[in-house]
């Protein structure tokens, strides 16, 4: 089994005891892919690696790597699906989940994806797009408009929500309670991560876990 990071965000860097999983988990370190979650088709525009935050957490974190390719839809659909195929490290970047989830759909990525075996890393929309399931909202109060619940690449059988855009009080305000009848839903805070490794949960930072409508903090 190949092993998967949900972050949720970080304003500064990784946190050291992340930074250490990362550093024992990422020994290959030929090729870093970037998927955006808000892709571009302006040719005209350069990819510049200092400007993408998740790039900069690794590069603060001592994890270089003798490629960098950043996948939106200036790159060929067939050349995405190769360099995903050779990625050591495929890295699904923040942004907008639903436009993200619609480009893995259109680029036919999900399948290269999940048959890869490098280390997955997601960020925000990334993390939720990781998931088996997450819901959608653009609301600060969810609760109170119609959602939609996804698909997402299942790496792991849990639904995810970041804290994104929302005070982490709404995540006990009910909205994610229907989807945790169906499967747990890890519920993240800013400076945290989760970290799978053969199946195996590990939290760092604080994380809600909602399972048939009961919570637990937990902060690991």
């Amino acid at each position: 089994m190949s092993t998967h990071y949900y972050f949720s965000w970080f304003n500064d860097f990784f946190p050291e005891k992340l930074v250490e999983r990362l550093q024992e988990d990422i020994a290959d370190r030929k090729s870093l892919v970037m998927i955006s979650a808000q892709p571009s088709d302006d040719e005209d525009e350069q990819v510049n690696f200092e400007d993408i935050t998740e790039w900069t957490w690794l590069t603060q974190a001592n994890l270089h790597f003798v490629e960098y390719h950043f996948i939106d839809y200036r790159m060929p659909k067939e050349k995405a699906q190769q360099l995903i195929q050779k990625a050591s490290v495929i890295f699904l970047c923040g942004g907008d989940p639903v436009q993200q989830h619609e480009f893995l759909a259109e680029y036919e990525l999900s399948n290269v994806i999940k048959n890869s075996k490098a280390v997955i890393l997601g960020a925000s929309a990334g993390s939720l797009n990781m998931a088996a399931k997450w819901l959608s909202s653009n609301d600060d109060t969810p609760k109170g408009e119609t959602t939609t619940i996804y698909e997402g690449l299942g790496f792991d059988h849990f639904a995810y929500e970041s804290h994104a855009g929302r005070s982490c009080d709404t995540f006990v305000e009910g909205y994610l309670f229907p989807l945790s009848k169906e499967m747990d839903v890890y519920a993240a805070e800013q400076e945290s991560a989760i970290r799978v490794k053969d199946g195996k949960i590990d939290i760092l930072g604080p994380v809600y876990v909602i399972s048939e409508s009961k919570i637990q903090k937990r902060k690991g």
